[in-house]
């Protein structure tokens, strides 16, 4: 089956969905998300299916600019045009992309993520659930909602409390952007290999689907050394704290080169969006179960679209690229708690998130 938006074909057993918005990135749309979940289910039933491949389309005119990601996130155009009306199409993405996520995360068939290029946001939604996720030395992994007055969604709040020590806070928060390299350091990545080795691999796993791991273990190349593995004691020490001003003060004692260029990072960010991330990395440590998470993320997505900072991010990060976003509270300490509370907030029962149909026990 071939649509505009994704290539989706079963070659010898694997199923292969290839996401193809190269001049987008390949940032996720509603559609996309809609079809992904169709494929996915009738692959759930397809005994013919022994695995799953999640890959990017090669640029049809062989631009390699056009080839330059995996997935750069969601579309945030229409996102942020849905907020300035009803919300509506904006909550049916968010709606359609975490039950795409958590299908993803209860997938019984193996799945095989090629995170080649630029994963942020979306694409960080739809890889990090697969058993299998594979970075190269092109890989730029990121969460930069917090520059945008969103916040890390798409099980964000799962998977990065997860992360060694205060990994998950550093990311949430600073939007910072980790290499191939730090990916399989953190677990981000199971396997790293050099980028020109991929089209062979993906070959091996078709010629025989059942013994892609052993594939995957001998194709690995070893990963050069880590940047963030160098700086992991700063993380865990600047970024100990649950609470944004307690973070800042660790950071402005510490007055390192490197504290400094946190400092830095943090203030371009919305204060709303840090305080929402540092909530939402603790609640989601607590839950055992991933839908119980997303449904979290569903609230929180549904009520800060509503929010000035979203709008107002989007328009100084993406529209006028201006970067200099007047965010509303501008302080941390104008981020009241009653705020934070509001947007953690249940929805009416007809409007919270729910997984799936087919997969409620």
């Amino acid at each position: 089956m071939m649509t505009d938006q994704l290539l989706i074909s079963i070659d010898n057993g694997v199923g292969r969905i290839r996401l193809n918005r190269p001049k987008a990135i390949h940032a996720l749309t509603t559609e996309m998300c809609a079809a992904m979940i169709d494929t996915l289910l009738a692959w759930r039933q397809d005994d013919s299916v022994v695995a799953v491949m999640l890959d990017h389309a090669p640029s049809p005119d062989g631009d390699p600019k056009l080839s330059r990601g995996f997935c750069a996130g969601g579309d945030i155009a229409m996102l942020a045009g849905s907020a300035k009306g009803d919300c509506a199409e904006a909550e049916q993405f968010f709606h359609t992309e975490y039950r795409l996520n958590h299908l993803l995360f209860v997938y019984e068939k193996p799945v095989i993520a090629f995170i080649d290029g630029i994963v942020m946001g979306g694409g960080v939604g739809i890889s990090d659930p697969a058993r299998f996720r594979i970075a190269t030395e092109r890989t730029t992994y990121a969460m930069p909602e917090t520059g945008i007055g969103l916040f890390p969604d798409v099980g964000g709040g799962w998977f990065l409390p997860r992360m060694p020590g205060r990994t998950g806070a550093w990311l949430a928060t600073t939007g910072a952007r980790i290499k191939g390299a730090d990916c399989v350091a953190i677990g981000i990545a199971t396997h790293y290999m050099a980028s020109d080795k991929l089209d062979a691999v993906k070959a091996r796993i078709i010629a025989d689907p059942d013994g892609l791991g052993e594939i995957l273990d001998e194709m690995s190349d070893t990963p050069p050394p880590s940047e963030w593995e160098a700086r992991r004691q700063d993380i865990d020490r600047l970024f100990a704290s649950n609470r944004y001003e307690d973070i800042l003060a660790a950071l402005q004692a510490d007055g390192s080169e490197w504290a400094q260029a946190q400092l830095a990072t943090l203030a371009t960010k919305s204060p709303q969006t840090i305080k929402v991330a540092l909530r939402q990395m603790a609640e989601g440590a607590a839950f055992i179960d991933f839908a119980d998470n997303m449904r979290n993320e569903y609230r929180i997505g549904c009520h800060v679209i509503r929010r000035p900072d979203f709008i107002e991010g989007v328009r100084a990060v993406i529209f006028d690229k201006d970067n200099a976003p007047r965010w509303n509270p501008a302080t941390p300490e104008e981020v009241t708690d009653e705020l934070i509370d509001s947007l953690f907030a249940p929805l009416p029962p007809e409007k919270e998130w729910t997984p799936l149909p087919q997969l409620r026990g």
